[in-house]
């Protein structure tokens, strides 16, 4: 079964986003205009419209290596 992850801060156009997750409780580097943005789990958990999610704190951006 595949978990799901609410992105709370970072980029504004992807704080908010429900996302899944694979494995869970396992960092997420989602990759975002150049670069990718990085996720750490939190012990919290957010209702949401795919049911409760664990919710995952943007901690930095990386670029793209060329």
């Amino acid at each position: 079964m595949t978990s799901k992850a609410l992105l709370e801060g970072g980029p504004e156009d992807l704080a908010g986003t429900v996302v899944p997750v694979v494995p869970p409780g396992q960092e997420l580097k989602i990759p975002h205009l150049g670069g990718y943005e990085h996720y750490k789990v939190t012990s919290r958990h957010e209702d949401s419209k795919e049911g409760q999610v664990t919710v995952y704190r943007w901690w930095e951006r990386t670029e793209v290596a060329e």
